[in-house]
């Protein structure tokens, strides 16, 4: 297969040298891709919340299926601008596989019970440095992927850059609730940016963090249609949302007459049965709303990733805001669902309460064993509490929604424990 003219030795780079296999018949993105589909971390995400919590019903979404979802639209984009654009063609092009991985490792560091989770760890370690999925993702993708001698997957730098929605450090915004990376991982962002220092123009927070590649951008792009719409459609087969709470919502609102016939087609599909097939058919639309434009960085001359933005349809970026709005006011802002939020913080809060007595705030080289050993013997050694708490957080992220449960019972819930509950 010839080369693709538009990566160069620059996107191809990993942070340490790869081994090189007789007969490899894989691209480097193709490595990347298949070590992330064969890891725990990536299988996790079967049980870990989208919008339900994970094994209520069977054809809800979870983060694994959601991940799935998001891939093939990041690989129809990449499809759709080859064949559109001026500026691509069959021997320079967006790597679909690239965009692939960047989309299936996306999610990989979201802990249990969704963003109401996330929050929840941001605030118990904000002393430690901060919780935030996105970094929770790196430092996935490049220290623990693979639990043996807690090692990443040794990532190409064209993937990281394709996964850094945010580029900005938590010491250089502290305030922030999220969107930032750890300050720990500031070698994995130079790496990624070729030891390029940011200009002064793109400051800390909002403007560095929509500094994006290509292929990331394509992969938020690819997240948003996904989960505008199918946040939609499950909250419609949950029945949070009907015609009648729709109707309502719109009335409340100060919708323009597109936003208006918007809530109309909903509201038609529901009427009609044809959710599925309805929402199914706007994905298409969202894929060919995009388009390649020409742009110029501080990293242009390095890489052809930072040539281009992604340009979306105004109207299809109006809309999934609005179905975005739609399922944040009619599902997650529900009670439903604000209580289930207040019982995952309360089951985080208190399964961090325990392991940071007994791991985090000072160490015991003995004392009841709550954690796994190979764990607990990296907590012995860990420099300070900072780290200690990290490798803490790693763990009760790593959680799925079911795990989280079951061992919150096993440590509060007195009639939880006999040998039947241990598996």
């Amino acid at each position: 297969m010839p080369a693709n003219r538009f990566y160069t030795t620059f996107d191809l780079e990993t942070l340490d040298s790869r081994p090189v296999h007789a007969g490899e018949y894989r691209s480097a993105f193709q490595i990347d891709r298949d070590r992330i589909i064969h890891s725990s971390a990536f299988r996790r995400l079967q049980n870990k919340t989208q919008v339900f919590l994970s094994g209520e019903y069977d054809f809800y979404r979870t983060r694994l299926t959601h991940s799935i979802e998001v891939a093939q639209i990041g690989r129809s984009i990449c499809g759709w601008l080859t064949q559109q654009s001026e500026f691509l063609d069959d021997g320079c092009y967006i790597d679909s596989d690239l965009v692939e991985s960047a989309c299936l490792s996306h999610d990989l560091g979201h802990p249990p019970f969704g963003h109401a989770g996330e929050r929840t760890l941001h605030k118990l370690m904000a002393p430690y440095g901060g919780f935030e999925g996105n970094a929770q993702t790196l430092r996935i993708l490049t220290q623990t992927l693979f639990s043996e001698g807690r090692s990443g997957m040794n990532p190409t730098r064209a993937l990281l850059d394709g996964v850094l929605k945010y580029k900005t450090l938590f010491v250089e915004d502290a305030k922030a609730k999220n969107h930032y990376l750890y300050d720990e991982q500031e070698r994995w962002l130079d790496f990624t940016l070729g030891g390029q220092a940011f200009p002064v123009e793109l400051t800390p927070g909002k403007v560095r963090n929509e500094f994006r590649s290509i292929e990331c951008q394509v992969m938020d792009w690819a997240d948003d249609t996904a989960y505008s719409l199918n946040d939609i459609a499950d909250g419609i087969h949950a029945g949070f949302i009907n015609v009648q709470r729709l109707e309502r919502w719109a009335g409340e609102q100060e919708l323009s007459e597109t936003d208006q016939a918007d809530v109309e087609f909903l509201c038609k599909a529901v009427r009609e049965g044809r959710v599925e097939g309805r929402l199914n058919r706007l994905i298409g639309e969202c894929i060919r709303a995009t388009k390649l434009v020409p742009a110029a960085n501080f990293l242009s001359q390095s890489t052809k990733r930072h040539q281009y933005a992604l340009e979306i349809d105004p109207v299809q970026r109006r809309r999934a805001d609005l179905h975005k709005k739609i399922a944040l006011e009619l599902v997650f802002l529900s009670p439903q669902l604000q209580q289930l939020d207040h019982k995952a913080d309360f089951i985080l809060t208190r399964l961090f309460g325990v392991m940071k007595e007994r791991y985090i705030d000072t160490v015991q080289p003995r004392g009841l064993h709550l954690m796994p050993a190979a764990i607990e013997k990296e907590i012995q050694t860990a420099a300070d509490a900072p780290a200690r708490a990290r490798l803490v957080c790693d763990w009760i992220a790593n959680m799925t929604d079911h795990f989280a449960f079951r061992t919150y019972r096993r440590l509060f819930d007195a009639d939880f424990g006999s040998i039947t509950d241990f598996v």
